[in-house]
């Protein structure tokens, strides 16, 4: 197949997500009173509604219903006062009853959408095309439709066992957990309005932080409590007209959307450019073989005989109901990160990375306080290169880890005033990690802390200009990279401890 690149110059993508997330921050299922959880014995939090026993009735979940809410108000969607529940109907073991309840035509929330920034070649090409606008730093703006969000209720767990991929093809048997049949489930459905597997990410990405920021999910791909199917087909550049769309199901990670996106043009690319036919199904990403596999022909509407739910009546939510969610909305991501940028001075790539994750916020902006603004770059550097490593490295988090803002704000301290170097930084960063001292009495043990008096680093410039003549010479002929190497040797004199930064500035004084 073609590489994407290549692809792209003569068909354009069109690609739309269906966002899957459960409600995991609440207590009970959407209408039962089972316990959610995601770690008890298969089969131990289920009752005759959730396992779709005769003459059980479902009682709705209100906790449920205000989450959904604050996630429409959070991407702008248009709440809606009347809606209702309907079935939607299979015949697979994953839902007892044999229907899914979900939400019809009408969702809580509808037509809504969100902004992404892009940059690179073919986001220039669509600002120029006028379908993107100006963005900051030199980037665009996407606008993405969201077509609405509805509620649902999850189904249960399957485990394919001697499966590939844990997928049915090659099982010896299939195991059931109905513990998370009935998990309330909002789906977010977009208009077909990404260009690109990396725009697709992005989504995903933005989508994540708000809900994180909301304290509605936890978010965790990895478990599988948010998921995306991503529907995508291709079309001529310059055309207008819609491809036949295929759908990747069930996706559990950036990277597998992405690269599962990527293929599917290049697959579809080649069978449009040998003349054949693209058909509507749904398709699964094999992360082993890096490929797309057919799962079965796409369904219609039709085929699930969706009807209105006998059993719950209509909503007719208030708009007091509406105003009392609308007044718990959290500061969201954008407007945190443009505060961050304005208020602290730190870049604003920066500020995105810190404000997209409510713990590592709420840990910077403790860090900062009671703190001098100008320190808050020498915070942010610790908290998204240190920290971030380090978490990375021992699989921990913000939340369980014990490193403290103080500590950060110290270590910053140290790094900002020049009293050690950044490779000196990690050092200490590392040892404060293990011992869980404070920075500053680190450097003091070990002697790390930088000379910065002038007095003191004057002698050691001198001496190193007088054992390198021949760099002295070059830098005077118009080798000015050469005062990297004197820097060098002036922190070898010192055994480390000198200021670089003002042995920088002494010998460029001094070499004119």
């Amino acid at each position: 197949m073609k590489e994407l690149e290549e692809v792209l110059k003569d068909w354009e993508p069109v690609i739309g997500l269906e966002c899957h997330t459960e409600l995991t921050t609440l207590q009970t299922k959407m209408f039962c009173g089972c316990r959610l959880s995601h770690d008890d014995e298969p089969n131990t939090n289920v009752c005759p509604v959730c396992l779709g026993m005769p003459g059980a009735l479902p009682a709705p979940n209100k906790a449920a219903i205000q989450s959904i809410v604050l996630a429409g108000l959070a991407t702008n969607c248009e709440i809606m006062k009347r809606s209702m529940f309907y079935r939607k109907n299979y015949f697979y073991p994953d839902m007892a009853k044999n229907f899914q309840t979900t939400q019809g035509p009408i969702a809580f929330c509808m037509g809504g959408w969100l902004d992404l920034e892009v940059t690179g070649a073919a986001a220039r090409e669509r600002y120029d095309d006028g379908t993107l606008t100006p963005g900051p730093e030199g980037g665009y703006i996407a606008h993405v439709g969201i077509t609405r969000i509805h509620m649902e209720e999850d189904a249960a767990k399957m485990i394919h066992v001697g499966g590939i991929d844990g997928r049915i093809d090659g099982a010896d048997h299939s195991l059931i957990d109905y513990n998370r049949c009935g998990t309330p489930l909002i789906e977010l459905v977009t208009e077909p309005d990404l260009r690109s597997p990396e725009e697709a990410r992005l989504f995903m990405e933005k989508l994540r932080q708000i809900f994180l920021t909301l304290g509605i999910s936890d978010c965790s791909l990895e478990s599988g409590s948010m998921r995306c199917d991503g529907n995508i087909s291709l079309r001529r550049r310059g055309t207008k007209k819609f491809g036949t769309k295929t759908e990747l199901k069930n996706i559990n990670s950036f990277k597998s959307l992405h690269d599962g996106l990527e293929y599917e043009i290049r697959r579809q690319a080649e069978v449009l450019e040998e003349g054949g036919i693209v058909y509507q199904e749904t398709r699964h990403w094999e992360t082993s073989t890096k490929r797309t596999l057919v799962m079965r022909t796409k369904e219609t509407a039709d085929d699930y005989r969706f009807f209105p739910e006998p059993d719950l009546a209509p909503y007719d939510l208030s708009e007091e109901f509406i105003e009392d969610v609308r007044s718990r909305l959290p500061e969201l991501p954008d407007a945190r990160r443009d505060r961050y940028a304005q208020s602290f001075g730190i870049k604003r790539s920066d500020a995105a990375q810190i404000a997209g994750d409510p713990d590592v916020a709420k840990f910077f902006e403790a860090a900062m306080e009671g703190k001098d603004i100008k320190l808050a770059r020498s915070v942010a550097n610790v908290i998204l290169n240190d920290l971030a490593g380090y978490l990375n490295a021992e699989g921990k988090t913000v939340a369980t880890m014990s490193i403290t803002p103080a500590q950060v704000a110290s270590l910053a301290d140290l790094l900002a005033t020049d009293a050690i170097t950044s490779s000196q930084g990690r050092e200490v960063f590392q040892a404060m990690a293990e011992t869980g001292k404070d920075p500053a009495a680190i450097v003091d043990e070990r002697g790390m802390r930088q000379v910065s008096d002038l007095s003191a680093l004057e002698p050691v410039v001198e001496s190193v200009l007088e054992a390198c003549p021949d760099q002295v010479a070059q830098y005077k002929g118009g080798n000015t990279k050469v005062i990297g190497y004197l820097v060098g040797q002036c922190m070898k004199a010192s055994k480390g401890n000198g200021n670089p930064k003002l042995f920088n500035q002494l010998l460029s004084q001094k070499l004119g």
